[in-house]
């Protein structure tokens, strides 16, 4: 009788081991076994969608204004970094959120429309917004 739990203890500390080991692959390791493409480090476009179906980042960093470019009806997911708490907002798209240096704004989009769409950067703690990039749809 002992040894049937001994073993099945064993058995459910085992299996416990083993889950938390495959959800917590480093991002090396994921990405070697990963088939997503991972966005570059030149100006980022949503050209397509990663084999899982999900938009593929555009990232802006709101200090630097920067431009980037996505395709007319295609969905895209926009991260804002910014240097100090406030708030991101897409006018033309009726899109605001909140943000601080630790956690970019992000937003979902599927533009349809080709133009120019500024994005605003509103300082917690001041009234002022400035540009923080165009998000250009071709």
């Amino acid at each position: 009788m002992h040894i049937r739990r001994a073993l099945l203890l064993f058995a459910i500390v085992l299996g416990m081991a083993a889950l938390v080991a495959s959800l917590s692959r480093s991002p090396a390791e994921r990405s070697a076994t990963d088939p997503r493409e991972e966005p570059g480090t030149g100006p980022a476009t949503a050209t397509g969608t990663p084999v899982d179906g999900s938009p593929r980042p555009v990232s802006f960093n709101a200090a630097s204004d920067e431009r980037r470019r996505v395709p007319a009806s295609r969905a895209a997911t926009l991260e804002i970094s910014v240097d100090e708490p406030g708030s991101v907002e897409l006018p033309e798209l009726g899109l605001t959120a909140n943000t601080d240096e630790h956690t970019p704004a992000r937003f979902e989009v599927f533009p349809t429309d080709p133009g120019r769409y500024e994005i605003l950067f509103t300082p917690a703690d001041g009234d002022e917004s400035r540009r923080a990039g165009t998000l250009v749809v071709d």
